[in-house]
């Protein structure tokens, strides 16, 4: 019984081939998300109603998928003031995230926010986790240097005013989204495990979208709620909302046939995408020194998340 299980689930799970080219489709659509977000800023949409209209989507999506797949709203009793805690640290990283894509080149951005591996490890370890690894250690430490030289900072401190008066508030932007993920991570793995996806997955959006609502009712954000100035940024508007959904949508419904343990790391193919996108679409380019920087980080990410812990 247990060796026919076994085999209907390895069948169930697409080839290697296959299961790589989908998550480097999904991870190029999710570049393509925060490259049509920065057009649609530079066109002054407001920070709010990006995020505003990127989780109605989404939402719209989940509550589809929960109905067909006819889940019961089964959540424990003690879940909901962490539920609620995951969403609001998604709210925080959402907008995070795009006031870094708001404010410097889209990589640069991405790989801020592919250090939340790293930050997760930390947290982890400091409210009571494993301690890293001296090998994790170290591999934590080539990122920072990597993002050292991605981040230009011998530059920055002998002229700031080189890198515009926006840098600084970005790359704190792009740290503050990978902490905030880092945060929602470690909730759902210590305290929602009896949620169910779909249920966790369509509060955490729910929750996103109320807070985005409240947030521009508030006026909390001066322009958060701006419509686009132009018919492009009207475009990048729905084309935002529309390839994040898609892409959150294929990866949710394909996740379970696609050993996400053993390929997980293809997803950090998001950064590479987003320079391709960045330089297409923007015009946005790294020095040859920033290249190799990013290059120093996406490998450490991708070596730390085969790490064994």
């Amino acid at each position: 019984m247990t060796t026919d299980t076994a085999t209907l689930g390895a069948a169930a799970l697409l080839p290697r081939h296959l299961a790589v080219l989908l998550l480097a489709s999904v991870a190029t659509l999710f570049a393509g998300n925060h490259v049509a977000a920065r057009l649609a800023f530079d066109e002054g949409t407001g920070l709010l109603l990006a995020v505003l209209v990127r989780s109605a989507v989404a939402l719209s999506v989940l509550a589809v998928l929960f109905l067909l797949q006819r889940k019961r709203f089964a959540f424990p009793n003690d879940a909901g003031r962490w539920q609620l805690l995951a969403g609001l640290m998604v709210a925080i990283q959402s907008l995070c995230l795009y006031s870094a894509v708001a404010r410097i080149p889209v990589v640069v951005a991405l790989l801020l926010m592919n250090t939340f591996p790293i930050q997760l490890a930390l947290l982890t370890w400091a409210l009571g986790g494993p301690r890293p690894t001296l090998r994790a250690a170290l591999i934590m430490a080539a990122i920072l240097v990597g993002l050292v030289v991605v981040l230009d900072v011998p530059a920055w401190l002998a002229s700031p005013e080189a890198l515009g008066p926006d840098w600084l508030p970005g790359v704190a932007f792009g740290l503050g989204a990978a902490a905030a993920f880092s945060c929602a991570l470690w909730i759902t793995e210590h305290h929602l495990g009896e949620v169910g996806s779909t249920l966790r997955s369509l509060l955490t959006m729910l929750t996103v979208f109320v807070v985005m609502i409240v947030a521009g009712t508030l006026q909390l954000v001066p322009g958060g709620m701006a419509l686009p100035a132009s018919s492009t940024g009207w475009g990048a508007l729905v084309a935002l909302a529309l390839l994040y959904s898609v892409a959150f949508s294929v990866l949710f419904i394909s996740v379970p046939r696609l050993e996400m343990a053993r390929n997980a790391p293809v997803m950090n193919v998001e950064p590479v995408a987003s320079l391709l996108l960045g330089y297409l679409v923007l015009g946005q380019m790294l020095s040859a020194t920033q290249l190799v920087g990013g290059a120093i980080v996406l490998g450490g990410i991708v070596v730390l998340s085969l790490s064994p812990r």
